[in-house]
C-alpha cells in the first residue's frame, strides 16, 4: 500500500508551527511558543477520539484542520494546567507513606553470584 499525498505531507510535519500552518489555522505565535506540545497533544487525542476516519485525503484533511484548530483555540481561552493534557497535571496530591522503623532495619537473605 502506497502512501497519499497527504501522509506524506504529513510526515514531513514536524512543529507546531508547521501542523498550524499547513492545515491553514491563524494562530498567535505567543500562545504556541508557550503551549506546543500541549496544543499537539490535545491534537493526537482529538484524532484518537474520531469516530471513523474518512476514506478520502480532502476529508482527511478538513476532519485534522478542525480537530487542530479545536486544540490550538482550547489553549486560546485557557492554560496548560487548566486543560490537564499531560498526566503530570492530572496527578493527585502528594500523600505520605508509613514505614515502620523495625521494617527499616529487617535483614534481607545476601544474593551471592558470581559472574
Amino acid at each position: 500500500m502506497s502512501d497519499s499525498e497527504f501522509d506524506l505531507d504529513l510526515e514531513e510535519l514536524s512543529s507546531a508551527e508547521e501542523f498550524l500552518e499547513y492545515f491553514g489555522v491563524a494562530y498567535d505565535p505567543a500562545v504556541v511558543q508557550v503551549n506546543r506540545l500541549h496544543i499537539l497533544q490535545r491534537f493526537h487525542d482529538y484524532l484518537d477520539g474520531a469516530d471513523a476516519m474518512p476514506a478520502s485525503d480532502d476529508a482527511r484533511r478538513t476532519l485534522y484542520a478542525g480537530l487542530l484548530d479545536s486544540a490550538y483555540n482550547d489553549f486560546v481561552a485557557s492554560d496548560a494546567r487548566t486543560e490537564k493534557v499531560f498526566k503530570v497535571f492530572r496527578m493527585h496530591q502528594p500523600f505520605s507513606v508509613e514505614v515502620p522503623l523495625t521494617d527499616l532495619f529487617k535483614k534481607e537473605p545476601a544474593y551471592a553470584s558470581k559472574i
